[in-house]
Protein backbone atom coordinates (compact mmCIF):
# COMPACT_ATOMS: atom_id res chain seq x y z
CA UNK A 1 0.00 0.00 0.00
CA UNK A 2 1.70 3.31 -0.87
CA UNK A 3 2.18 6.25 1.73
CA UNK A 4 0.99 9.49 0.05
CA UNK A 5 3.26 11.24 1.49
CA UNK A 6 4.01 14.75 -0.67
CA UNK A 7 7.77 15.38 -0.58
CA UNK A 8 9.33 19.14 0.12
CA UNK A 9 12.83 19.11 -2.22
CA UNK A 10 14.58 22.22 -2.89
CA UNK A 11 17.32 23.22 -4.74
CA UNK A 12 20.50 21.47 -3.29
CA UNK A 13 22.55 23.99 -1.39
CA UNK A 14 26.04 24.48 -1.68
CA UNK A 15 27.78 24.51 1.37
CA UNK A 16 30.21 27.67 1.42
CA UNK A 17 32.91 28.68 4.21
CA UNK A 18 34.53 31.72 5.48
CA UNK A 19 37.66 32.57 6.16
CA UNK A 20 40.01 35.11 6.77
CA UNK A 21 43.24 36.13 5.14
CA UNK A 22 45.43 38.08 7.38
CA UNK A 23 46.12 38.74 11.15
CA UNK A 24 43.90 41.53 13.16
CA UNK A 25 43.62 42.40 16.72
CA UNK A 26 40.22 44.07 18.37
CA UNK A 27 38.63 45.09 21.69
CA UNK A 28 35.75 43.79 23.31
CA UNK A 29 34.08 46.07 25.68
CA UNK A 30 30.89 45.12 27.08
CA UNK A 31 28.76 47.41 29.73
CA UNK A 32 25.67 46.83 30.88
CA UNK A 33 23.54 47.91 33.52
CA UNK A 34 20.97 44.91 34.28
CA UNK A 35 18.13 44.44 37.21
CA UNK A 36 20.33 47.29 39.41
CA UNK A 37 23.88 46.80 38.82
CA UNK A 38 26.09 47.08 36.01
CA UNK A 39 28.10 44.30 33.67
CA UNK A 40 31.64 44.19 33.03
CA UNK A 41 33.79 42.35 30.84
CA UNK A 42 37.02 43.53 28.31
CA UNK A 43 38.86 41.53 26.10
CA UNK A 44 41.75 42.19 23.76
CA UNK A 45 41.96 39.36 21.08
CA UNK A 46 43.97 38.61 18.37
CA UNK A 47 42.95 36.55 15.25
CA UNK A 48 44.83 34.87 12.52
CA UNK A 49 44.74 32.62 9.86
CA UNK A 50 44.96 28.80 10.93
CA UNK A 51 46.84 26.30 8.75
CA UNK A 52 44.32 24.44 5.96
CA UNK A 53 42.21 22.08 7.71
CA UNK A 54 43.42 22.49 11.10
CA UNK A 55 40.03 24.71 12.33
CA UNK A 56 39.32 26.67 15.39
CA UNK A 57 42.13 27.41 17.73
CA UNK A 58 42.11 29.33 21.19
CA UNK A 59 44.95 30.61 23.34
CA UNK A 60 45.06 31.50 26.30
CA UNK A 61 47.93 34.67 26.58
CA UNK A 62 46.90 36.29 29.24
CA UNK A 63 49.32 37.39 32.11
CA UNK A 64 48.93 37.01 35.73
CA UNK A 65 45.33 37.09 37.53
CA UNK A 66 44.18 40.07 34.47
CA UNK A 67 41.17 37.88 33.94
CA UNK A 68 40.05 34.77 36.11
CA UNK A 69 39.66 31.57 34.40
CA UNK A 70 36.39 31.36 34.45
CA UNK A 71 35.65 34.14 32.42
CA UNK A 72 38.42 33.09 30.03
CA UNK A 73 36.56 29.96 29.27
CA UNK A 74 33.75 32.39 28.66
CA UNK A 75 35.38 33.92 25.73
CA UNK A 76 36.51 30.86 24.21
CA UNK A 77 32.98 29.45 24.33
CA UNK A 78 31.60 32.56 22.10
CA UNK A 79 34.15 33.05 20.26
CA UNK A 80 34.05 29.86 18.85
CA UNK A 81 29.98 30.35 18.58
CA UNK A 82 30.19 33.70 16.78
CA UNK A 83 32.33 31.91 14.34
CA UNK A 84 29.96 29.28 13.63
CA UNK A 85 27.37 31.15 12.38
CA UNK A 86 29.43 33.08 10.35
CA UNK A 87 30.30 37.15 9.56
CA UNK A 88 29.81 37.49 5.70
CA UNK A 89 27.18 35.37 4.77
CA UNK A 90 26.20 33.23 7.43
CA UNK A 91 28.50 30.38 7.01
CA UNK A 92 30.58 28.96 9.24
CA UNK A 93 34.53 30.38 9.95
CA UNK A 94 37.21 27.57 9.88
CA UNK A 95 40.92 27.46 9.92
CA UNK A 96 40.75 30.64 12.29
CA UNK A 97 43.25 31.28 15.58
CA UNK A 98 42.09 33.25 18.24
CA UNK A 99 44.79 34.90 20.86
CA UNK A 100 42.87 36.19 24.27
CA UNK A 101 45.72 38.46 24.85
CA UNK A 102 44.85 41.17 27.03
CA UNK A 103 42.17 42.22 29.45
CA UNK A 104 40.24 43.48 32.50
CA UNK A 105 37.82 42.72 35.01
CA UNK A 106 36.20 43.99 38.37
CA UNK A 107 35.27 42.40 41.06
CA UNK A 108 31.40 43.22 41.17
CA UNK A 109 29.99 43.40 37.49
CA UNK A 110 32.15 40.68 36.01
CA UNK A 111 30.36 37.24 35.23
CA UNK A 112 29.63 35.11 32.59
CA UNK A 113 27.67 36.59 30.20
CA UNK A 114 29.63 39.56 30.47
CA UNK A 115 33.02 38.07 28.80
CA UNK A 116 30.85 35.87 26.46
CA UNK A 117 29.14 39.06 25.18
CA UNK A 118 32.63 40.85 25.40
CA UNK A 119 34.26 37.81 23.66
CA UNK A 120 31.44 37.86 20.72
CA UNK A 121 32.09 41.43 20.31
CA UNK A 122 35.67 41.28 20.21
CA UNK A 123 35.86 38.33 17.21
CA UNK A 124 33.51 40.44 15.17
CA UNK A 125 35.30 43.23 15.28
CA UNK A 126 38.75 41.55 14.43
CA UNK A 127 37.27 39.41 11.88
CA UNK A 128 36.38 42.20 9.90
CA UNK A 129 39.51 43.91 9.96
CA UNK A 130 41.04 40.75 9.02
CA UNK A 131 39.91 40.73 5.22
CA UNK A 132 37.44 37.84 5.41
CA UNK A 133 36.64 35.96 2.40
CA UNK A 134 33.88 33.24 1.35
CA UNK A 135 35.19 30.20 0.40
CA UNK A 136 33.43 27.58 -1.64
CA UNK A 137 33.97 23.21 -1.80
CA UNK A 138 35.18 22.09 -5.33
CA UNK A 139 34.12 19.03 -6.61
CA UNK A 140 36.72 16.56 -8.36
CA UNK A 141 34.86 15.09 -11.18
CA UNK A 142 35.81 12.50 -13.99
CA UNK A 143 33.48 12.12 -16.94
CA UNK A 144 33.33 8.78 -19.01
CA UNK A 145 32.43 9.60 -22.60
CA UNK A 146 32.57 8.03 -26.09
CA UNK A 147 35.13 9.76 -27.82
CA UNK A 148 32.33 11.38 -30.55
CA UNK A 149 31.32 13.62 -27.50
CA UNK A 150 34.76 14.25 -26.24
CA UNK A 151 34.77 18.50 -27.21
CA UNK A 152 31.60 18.86 -26.00
CA UNK A 153 32.14 17.68 -22.59
CA UNK A 154 35.61 19.56 -22.52
CA UNK A 155 33.60 22.75 -23.73
CA UNK A 156 30.66 22.22 -21.07
CA UNK A 157 33.28 21.95 -17.74
CA UNK A 158 34.98 24.95 -18.93
CA UNK A 159 32.15 26.85 -19.31
CA UNK A 160 31.73 25.77 -15.53
CA UNK A 161 34.75 27.16 -15.00
CA UNK A 162 36.35 23.72 -14.40
CA UNK A 163 39.86 23.02 -14.12
CA UNK A 164 40.55 19.97 -16.53
CA UNK A 165 43.19 17.50 -14.56
CA UNK A 166 44.01 15.56 -17.63
CA UNK A 167 41.89 12.97 -19.86
CA UNK A 168 42.86 9.08 -20.93
CA UNK A 169 41.64 6.97 -23.70
CA UNK A 170 40.40 3.83 -23.09
CA UNK A 171 39.18 2.09 -26.87
CA UNK A 172 36.17 4.26 -28.02
CA UNK A 173 35.57 6.38 -25.30
CA UNK A 174 37.50 9.08 -23.20
CA UNK A 175 38.00 9.70 -19.29
CA UNK A 176 38.58 13.14 -18.65
CA UNK A 177 39.03 14.27 -15.31
CA UNK A 178 38.04 17.99 -13.94
CA UNK A 179 37.92 20.45 -10.42
CA UNK A 180 34.47 22.17 -10.82
CA UNK A 181 33.11 24.57 -8.36
CA UNK A 182 30.28 22.69 -6.85
CA UNK A 183 28.05 25.20 -7.45
CA UNK A 184 28.61 25.21 -11.33
CA UNK A 185 28.09 21.32 -11.01
CA UNK A 186 24.48 21.38 -9.64
CA UNK A 187 22.04 19.48 -11.99
CA UNK A 188 25.29 18.35 -14.29
CA UNK A 189 24.14 14.74 -14.59
CA UNK A 190 21.33 15.92 -16.49
CA UNK A 191 22.81 18.19 -18.92
CA UNK A 192 25.13 15.21 -19.54
CA UNK A 193 22.96 13.10 -20.61
CA UNK A 194 21.40 15.38 -22.66
CA UNK A 195 24.32 16.26 -24.30
CA UNK A 196 26.00 12.50 -24.76
CA UNK A 197 22.52 10.58 -25.41
CA UNK A 198 22.76 9.24 -22.47
CA UNK A 199 26.17 7.06 -23.47
CA UNK A 200 27.78 9.07 -20.87
CA UNK A 201 28.41 9.56 -16.90
CA UNK A 202 29.89 10.71 -14.16
CA UNK A 203 31.24 10.95 -10.69
CA UNK A 204 31.90 13.27 -8.28
CA UNK A 205 33.74 13.45 -5.03
CA UNK A 206 34.41 16.73 -2.41
CA UNK A 207 38.12 17.61 -3.58
CA UNK A 208 38.79 20.85 -1.42
CA UNK A 209 37.61 24.62 -0.93
CA UNK A 210 38.61 27.76 -2.75
CA UNK A 211 38.24 31.18 -2.54
CA UNK A 212 35.45 32.53 -4.46
CA UNK A 213 35.65 35.20 -7.00
CA UNK A 214 35.21 38.33 -5.60
CA UNK A 215 31.86 39.49 -7.76
CA UNK A 216 30.20 36.18 -7.27
CA UNK A 217 30.93 36.31 -3.62
CA UNK A 218 28.90 39.70 -3.46
CA UNK A 219 26.26 38.21 -4.89
CA UNK A 220 26.17 35.63 -2.45
CA UNK A 221 26.70 37.98 0.67
CA UNK A 222 24.02 40.22 -0.95
CA UNK A 223 21.31 37.71 -0.95
CA UNK A 224 22.42 36.31 2.57
CA UNK A 225 21.69 39.74 4.11
CA UNK A 226 18.11 40.54 2.43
Amino acid sequence: MPFKEEANVGRLQVAYRETITRPAQAQGKYIEQSGGRDLYGDIWLKVEPNAKGKGFSFVDDIEGERVPKEHIKSVEYSARKTLENGLLAGFPMVDIKVTFYDGSYRDVGSSEMAFKMAGSLGVKAAVQKAAPILLEPVMLVEVSTPLEFYKEVLSDLNRRWGTILGMESRGESAVVRADVPQAEILGYVNTLRSTTSGRASSKEEFAHYDPVPVNIAQEIIARARE
